[in-house]
């Protein structure tokens, strides 16, 4: 059964001004759509066709022979989540469970911002940025490239994409400008919630 690329959460427009729909055009259309395709072709008559995408992901990490799996496998996932990390009317503050957990970890929420902006800021090159559940507490962890922290018994609540393509449209070179606007306009507190109590 061949991998699929899940339609967006919402329209392609939705997240304007903050998102154009050409960046969507292009970082789901063609960037997210060729992970998928490119799965599909590299697991194909293989043992790992018949696997949950999570189970391709933990069954190819860190084996040499399986790097090109792993990458789009990861990647495939890494993006429907961050799609889901984000919604229209997003930003402001988690309430509830989130909300204690969050302060716990951090100081504050503001402090949890800040912390998640230098995540975002200083990851070299292209990656990712995550808020997780790691055994019973809240952590900001940044990968490089397409690794997630699936990979390291972690449970991401959300995730921030830093790779180029998701904001030199918009944003051209202006990295900590796209996390500001993440934050303050459109991340997805609910979907962050909801992860947190699965």
């Amino acid at each position: 059964m061949a991998f699929e690329q899940p339609p967006l959460p919402y329209d392609s427009k939705a997240l304007e001004p903050h998102m154009s729909a050409e960046t969507f055009s292009y970082h789901y259309g063609k960037h997210h759509a060729a992970y998928v395709a490119n799965l599909n072709k590299l697991v194909q008559d293989t043992e790992l066709a018949s696997k949950s995408l999570e189970e391709v992901i933990k069954a190819s990490y860190n084996d040499s022979s399986k790097t090109g799996i792993f990458n789009n496998a990861a990647q495939t996932w890494n993006h429907t989540f961050f799609w889901n990390s984000m919604k229209p009317g997003g930003g402001g503050q988690p309430t509830g469970e989130l909300a204690e957990k969050i302060n716990a970890a951090f100081g504050s929420f503001d402090k949890f911002k800040e912390e998640f902006k230098n995540a975002a800021t200083t990851q070299f090159g292209s990656g990712w940025a995550w808020l997780v559940k790691d055994g019973d507490t809240l952590k900001i962890t940044k990968t490089p490239n397409a690794e997630n922290p699936l990979v390291h018994g972690q449970t991401p609540l959300l995730t921030l994409d830093v790779w180029e393509h998701a904001y030199y449209l918009d944003y051209q070179n202006k990295r900590p400008d796209f996390i500001q606007v993440y934050l303050d306009n459109l991340v997805n507190w609910d979907f962050a919630a909801h992860n947190l109590a699965a």
